[in-house]
């Protein structure tokens, strides 16, 4: 017999009575019934029942077992009697009577429980997360991540794509996030970095001529955490392809997400129709970027409803270049306590309140209430009502400003009213394509132009668009969301030198500067750079929205904390005065 284990613990079932075998695993759970010990034995695999009583040899060691010992045992298959089976179990028609066992590892008092739902704080969890993962529910997370993992790279490779490693000691390079330096023995005074994403070396592996690259790729970024982000490294599916167009890159990915969406989801529904959305149009129904479609309500611009309205706040703001005022439809939301409710919330996010009109049934019509509705009179309260499709017992509530001040408040809020009012789908996937993304934008104070969003994607037309407006020029860059959290991005390249030279001179970058910063990628590109494209995936967001999680962390196995400290190995550390002396480097003490 081997050493450890005949069977795993989620092996044995009632075809197995009457068969000694050897199982190992950790003590789970410890019943005591009057001298007869019941013990849960717990392994990755599942769990099983093991007895005990005096007959047995071993029965005083086995009374000293405690909870998360690491246990060897020997024992006899027994079925249960039919009234002590559990059907919720695998091995729920068996017990092993114990025979002999093995003490592989005792365990110390525990600083957490591993039987049960018990809540511990974060940084209890963190600290001993070796106790935290043995946990079913993130050893269910654990596993998810793994097959996740197992089938993106099956569908890729069914796709016709190939896996290449990429650098993980590289250049800096701007991707939005500060670098992790990393100081060079070699070259005193000179730093490598970690690579936020494979972004360049994917684009010279089309240059290399390889037609469709993949690879679940580590990236480094030093961001700030939040609950859907890892403040110091995470792991995507990063693809690229050459010789294809932005709905290629769709058509390609559409069927990798929504496979192992409906490979993992649960049952819940995988929406298959996936519409594209402008950024513009996105930001105007939404307030968002990556919009949770689950929830039908979509904001509309209702300015000239107000303009020279008697409601002198929005007349007086319509009155500035550049303003608007803005709807929330909120259907079934038509009382004054859930306008009073959602006006405590504007307030705690930082703004006087949010305007608000509800429509109420006064036996012989329809009436309009609220202030806004007073003061702007019952014709332009009607205008409103009719444009927002609304009736009795509905809502509408009312933000304006410069849009860029108040859209996210305003998408906020259309995420609380569709929660509030049970409009948002649970049960669903939801994707959507976000595209037409501005290349530029303007700084109010400065006035000077820099990029928006990505700078190394194609504008969309070429050369000449960028002797136009810059805030007129949109890139074919793209993003995927689904249920509020942005998936995928990605974009078709700038694969063009002159084209990139342009992009970067109209946001103050000249030439030299971008040979020196972008010289390998530039370089390449002078010897006949094929047009590509592609995109990454988040694999840590798409755990946590499968594994139904409201944090990154729970679904990654050695996390930091929200401080980037990891607590169970103390890292950031301070180095030792040799490595400083070898590396040529000095720590200056902060005050």
């Amino acid at each position: 017999m081997h050493a450890y284990r005949s069977q795993t613990c989620a092996d044995l079932t009632k075809a197995n009575v009457g068969e000694t075998v050897r199982l190992s695993g950790w003590v789970h759970r410890i019943r005591d019934h009057g001298g007869v010990l019941f013990i849960d034995l717990r392994d990755t695999y599942g769990m099983t029942q093991l007895l005990c009583d005096p007959d047995s040899p071993v029965f005083a060691e086995v009374e000293k077992l405690r909870s998360e010992w690491c246990v060897r045992i020997d024992g006899e298959v027994k079925a249960r009697d039919a009234s002590l089976v559990n059907p919720k179990l695998p091995t729920g028609e068996i017990e092993v009577f114990i025979r002999d066992m093995e003490v592989l590892g005792a365990a110390a008092e525990l600083p957490l429980m591993v039987f049960g739902e018990q809540e511990y704080p974060e940084e209890t969890r963190l600290r001993y997360r070796y106790l935290d993962l043995r946990r079913d529910k993130m050893q269910a997370n654990m596993h998810l991540r793994s097959d996740l993992v197992a089938s993106l790279r099956k569908r890729m490779w069914d796709k016709g794509f190939r896996e290449y490693q990429t650098p993980i000691i590289t250049a800096s390079s701007p991707e939005g996030a500060r670098d992790f330096l990393v100081p060079s023995r070699l070259h005193p005074g000179k730093f490598y970095a970690l690579p936020q994403a494979p972004q360049q070396f994917k684009q010279l592996i089309m240059v290399s001529g390889f037609d469709k690259y993949f690879q679940i790729a580590p990236c480094f970024r030093d961001e700030d955490p939040r609950a859907d982000r890892s403040p110091t490294d995470f792991y995507q599916l990063d693809l690229e392809m050459s010789f294809v167009e932005q709905q290629d890159v769709f058509d390609t990915i559409q069927p990798v997400m929504q496979g192992v969406f409906e490979e993992f989801g649960g049952g819940k529904k995988v929406d298959s129709e996936w519409p594209q959305i402008s950024y513009r149009d996105a930001a105007l129904w939404y307030g968002s970027d990556k919009p949770d479609l689950r929830n039908p309500i979509k904001m509309q611009d209702c300015s000239e409803h107000f303009r020279g309205s008697g409601f002198a706040i929005f007349a007086k703001l319509l009155e500035q270049e550049g303003t608007e005022v803005r709807a929330i439809p909120a259907p079934t939301g038509g009382s004054r306590k859930f306008c009073d409710r959602m006006n405590a919330f504007a307030q705690k996010e930082g703004l006087p309140g949010m305007g608000y009109i509800f429509w109420r049934d006064q036996g012989d019509g329809m009436e309009a209430a609220g202030p806004l509705a007073k003061n702007i009179g019952p014709e332009r309260t009607e205008a409103i009502r009719q444009q927002l499709g609304l009736g009795v017992g509905d809502a509408a509530f009312f933000l304006g400003g410069k849009p860029k001040a108040f859209e996210s408040v305003a998408g906020r809020a259309r995420n609380v009213i569709g929660e509030e009012l049970g409009l948002t789908d649970k049960d669903r996937f939801a994707f959507c394509w976000i595209v037409d993304f501005p290349i530029y934008e303007k700084d109010e104070e400065s006035g000077k132009i820099d990029f928006e969003h990505n700078p190394f994607s194609m504008p969309q037309g070429g050369l000449e668009a960028l002797n136009g407006d810059p805030l007129k020029v949109l890139g074919y860059q793209y993003d995927l969301a689904c249920n509020g959290y942005e998936l995928v991005s990605g974009a078709i390249r700038n694969h063009k030198p002159e084209i990139m030279f342009k992009a970067f001179e109209i946001a103050g970058y000249g030439k030299d500067e971008v040979e020196k910063r972008f010289g390998g990628m530039v370089n390449a590109f002078q010897y006949g750079a094929p047009p590509h494209g592609g995109c990454a995936a988040g694999i840590d967001r798409m755990v946590m929205l499968l594994a139904e999680e409201q944090n990154i962390r729970e679904v990654i196995m050695f996390p930091m904390n929200q401080r980037a400290e990891d607590l169970m190995m103390n890292a950031p550390s301070e180095p030792l005065a040799e490595q400083l002396m070898e590396l040529n480097l000095r720590v200056i003490p902060q005050d």
